[in-house]
Formats: C-alpha cells, sequence, structure tokens
C-alpha cells in the first residue's frame, strides 16, 4: 500500500484498538456496565476493521491477470465497503441491543473505579491514534476541508480510519459521561442510554462509510482538475487538435483509466497518427502519473457530426 493509503494510521489504530479491547474487557468483568461492553465490542470491530484494511491493501497489490486484466485495485474499495458492514452489524447493533437491554433490566455499576480508569486510558490511546490519523491524512489532503478529503479522498483507508477513530473517541465520552451518571444518580439506566447513544453514533458513521465506499466501488472518475490536465496534456503538442470526449475511470486508487477521442489532422497519415497518439499518452503520463492505462481514438472533428461523444 502507498503512504496514500496511510499503512502507519491503520497499525497504529490497530495497536491501539487491540490494548483497549483487552482492557475494556476487563473493566466489563469487574463491573457489569453495558457501556464498557459495548465500548469493548466497538474496540474488537475496529481491531478487525484494521486488519480488513490491511488484508485490502496486500491483495490489491497482486498482479494482473487474464480475467482480471485492470488489476486488483478495487480491492480495497471492496475491503473498505465490508469495514461500513462490520461497523453496522458488530458494532452498533450490538449496541443498540445492549443499550435497550440494560434500561429494560437495570443492574447496577460495580466497581466504577475500573470503568474510569479504562476509559480514561481508552481516551488517551485514541488520542493518539487520532492524531497519527490526522498526521497522515494531513499529508495528502492539501488545502481541502475535512468533508471534502472524506468525500473526495481515492484511497479509502484514512477516510475509514479518520472517521473510525473520531467515532471511537466520541463513544468513550459517551460511555464516560454514561458510566458517571450512573454511579452519580444510582441509576443504572443512564448507563444504558449511553450504550445506545453509542450504538446510534456506529450506525451513522457506518452508513455514511458505506455510502463512500460504494461511490468507489461501483467506479468513480478522476477529479475535474485532473481531468483537465489530461486534456491539457492531450492538446499540448501539434499532433492533437482537440479532445473530442475524455472518460475516466479509477482502477484502484493510484491507478488511472483514460479514454478519449481524439481529433487529429485530417492529412495525416496512419504512421503520422500512431506517433501523434504515442507523443500524447507520454505527456498524459508525464503530467498525470497514475494514468497508467489509456485508449486513445483517433478522429476527424466536425462540428455538429452525430457520434462523435459515443
Amino acid at each position: 500500500m502507498s503512504a496514500g493509503g496511510g499503512t502507519i494510521a491503520i497499525v497504529a489504530a490497530l495497536l491501539a484498538n487491540a490494548a483497549i479491547a483487552v482492557a475494556k474487557f476487563v473493566a466489563w468483568m469487574f463491573t457489569g456496565s453495558s457501556s464498557m461492553l459495548a465500548e469493548s465490542v466497538h474496540s474488537v470491530a475496529d481491531s478487525g476493521n484494521q486488519a480488513l484494511l490491511l488484508l485490502g491493501g496486500r491483495r490489491a497489490n497482486r498482479e494482473r491477470t487474464r480475467t482480471h486484466p485492470f488489476g486488483y485495485g478495487r480491492e480495497r474499495y471492496f475491503y473498505a465497503f465490508v469495514v461500513a458492514v462490520v461497523l453496522f452489524t458488530i458494532g452498533a447493533l450490538f449496541s443498540l441491543y445492549e443499550g435497550y437491554d440494560k434500561i429494560i433490566h437495570p443492574h447496577p455499576v460495580e466497581s466504577p473505579a475500573w470503568a474510569f480508569g479504562v476509559l480514561i486510558f481508552a481516551i488517551i490511546a485514541e488520542t493518539i491514534s487520532f492524531r497519527t490519523a490526522i498526521k497522515e491524512s494531513n499529508a495528502v489532503r492539501g488545502n481541502q476541508s475535512w468533508v471534502a478529503f472524506v468525500r473526495r479522498a481515492k484511497a479509502p483507508e484514512l477516510p475509514v480510519v479518520l472517521l473510525e477513530d473520531l467515532g471511537a473517541l466520541l463513544g468513550l465520552i459517551f460511555a464516560l459521561i454514561g458510566v458517571t451518571l450512573a454511579v452519580v444518580t444510582g441509576d443504572s439506566v443512564w448507563d444504558g442510554v449511553g450504550t445506545l447513544a453509542i450504538g446510534v453514533l456506529l450506525a451513522v458513521i457506518a452508513v455514511v462509510l458505506a455510502l463512500e465506499t460504494k461511490s468507489l466501488l461501483i467506479g468513480e472518475s478522476a477529479h475535474i482538475d485532473v481531468e483537465q490536465q489530461i486534456a491539457d496534456a492531450i492538446t499540448g503538442g501539434p499532433e492533437v487538435e482537440r479532445v473530442i470526449h475524455l472518460r475516466t475511470l479509477h482502477l484502484g486508487p493510484e491507478e488511472l483509466l483514460v479514454a478519449a477521442k481524439i481529433a487529429v489532422h485530417h492529412d495525416e497519415t496512419a504512421e503520422d497518427v500512431a506517433r501523434g497518439i504515442d507523443a500524447a499518452e507520454q505527456r498524459v503520463r508525464a503530467a498525470v502519473p497514475i494514468a497508467r492505462v489509456m485508449y486513445l481514438e483517433p478522429d476527424i472533428y466536425e462540428a455538429g457530426r452525430k457520434g462523435q461523444d459515443a
């Protein structure tokens, strides 16, 4: 996986969540808090999700085959989508069920010191993981806002880790509030309310991730500014009069398919046209290195002629 895939952020989140999951399960055994159990399952799900992202990055690097002539780059999108499904089915639904059960069948939080200690430890560890994800993201997001970065990123790993870490931090805060209110008021229903809040939070994050990764999985074009760079490179030499139409498709975060119909001079020989296309492809790859697969179709441009955009 490339630097844009945020391997460091994924590994940091995996280590943090694995350690936190163990600590939360220990605290749940001592306290019986449903918020702690929900957070334990949340951390286990997050650890599995980060492992899935690493697996997706590894499988995406396989060489192309006859069955998959454009390679396996979209495996990263597939595993990111699986992460959203896991986060919803395991994290959100389990938390919602536990919160409902705790409200219907309340029981007091035992040994609250364990809960507070583990929650504080988890908040510190998640903050470190979140800061790592932010640092990795800042290296590639440029001047984009955070919302734009999550929506426009072609490498799914960093947005996934960012949203997971943000959800983990907010979930820990909900759990801390729920346990605190349950201990202070003596009413363990608050523990269940905190658990329900965690479930709703995870469901929202899972839906956002599913929508964004679904778009990538179906197939997204390059950004408008990247397509403009490609068009400028194609017409940057005397061989091409204009770009009649241009289509792009991400085969993976760092691999772009470019297909274009280009207008060439009507009096050129086939050899001249072939050399002109080769020159245009070289210019495109120099301007946009991820444009690795390219098909340029020569044509004679006539204004108003039907079929030129086919």
